[in-house]
């Protein structure tokens, strides 16, 4: 996939004030700080997404159309204890019924630091990511950070913890590494929406022309 153009359509938490399009959703989730915004504006080239220097700032869905045709939802990071309770109640419950219940959703890239594995909020999200059945993409930040024994180490271990069927995608904002394995990733996922949608199209035309 080719990132041709990005838009902000803007940060918002609850449903009804959401961008109304029918195109599909990718979600990128991560713990605080593990460098979700970073990695947005990585691939989009373009510094779109905030990047602060403190984490737990990203408090609402923040949307970002791509190419016309897809949304990219920066979600909340989560696991930072200094965020107040009642809003990080707040976020948990507008975050699970967007994960639960939006049918644009075609996936969730999933980002964990190379460095340290995958945390108890990480493994939760992955556990409930599997019994919601949404598609995911487990992908590791800051490869530059560790040395290729290490990361090759990292990736198989987190394969085995997390029960997917290939290593874990290792990308470095840093280096360039792994941005046009992510990018054709997050079509594959896209695709995988639209066919169903596509199909119920024509049937739908079907419908219309035999009855």
């Amino acid at each position: 996939m080719e990132i041709r153009s990005v838009t902000f359509r803007g940060s918002f938490l609850k449903a009804s004030t959401r961008p109304k399009e029918w195109f599909p959703h990718i979600a990128v989730a991560g713990r605080s700080n593990v460098g979700k915004s970073s990695l947005l504006n990585w691939l989009f080239r373009h510094n779109l997404a905030k990047v602060a220097k403190a984490p737990g700032k990203t408090r609402t869905l923040n949307f970002f159309l791509v190419n016309r045709n897809l949304y990219m939802v920066d979600l909340p990071g989560y696991g930072y204890a200094k965020v107040a309770r009642r809003l990080r109640d707040q976020w948990g419950r507008e975050l699970g019924s967007y994960l639960n219940h939006e049918e644009r959703l075609a996936g969730v890239v999933t980002l964990i630091d190379v460095r340290h594995g995958p945390s108890v909020l990480d493994m939760e999200l992955q556990s409930f990511l599997v019994e919601s059945g949404l598609n995911r993409l487990v992908v590791l930040t800051k490869g530059d950070k560790v040395g290729r024994s290490k990361r090759r180490q990292m990736q198989e271990q987190i394969q085995k913890q997390l029960g997917i069927p290939s290593r874990p995608l290792v990308t470095s904002v840093t280096s360039g590494e792994g941005r046009r394995e992510l990018l054709d990733a997050i079509a594959v996922m896209a695709d995988s929406w639209k066919e169903p949608q596509q199909e119920t199209a024509h049937g739908t035309e079907e419908e219309k022309r035999t009855g």
